[in-house]
């Protein structure tokens, strides 16, 4: 798996590629492979960034 993780910072649009009904969510941190985004349809969410490859949205 590459690290995509690493690149997404702050205030960056992303997906959840196993939960596509969350809806699209917005990085709040990237903190140690912890990510928080926040999404339209499950809240705040944290995510081990070692097992999850966020799709990055670029609208």
């Amino acid at each position: 798996m590459s690290d995509l993780n690493a690149i997404l910072t702050p205030g960056m649009l992303v997906r959840h590629p196993a939960q596509p009904d969350w809806g699209l969510g917005q990085v709040q941190s990237n903190i140690g492979g912890r990510i928080t985004v926040n999404f339209e349809n499950a809240g705040k969410v944290v995510i081990a960034g070692a097992k999850v490859e966020l799709q990055p949205v670029f609208e």
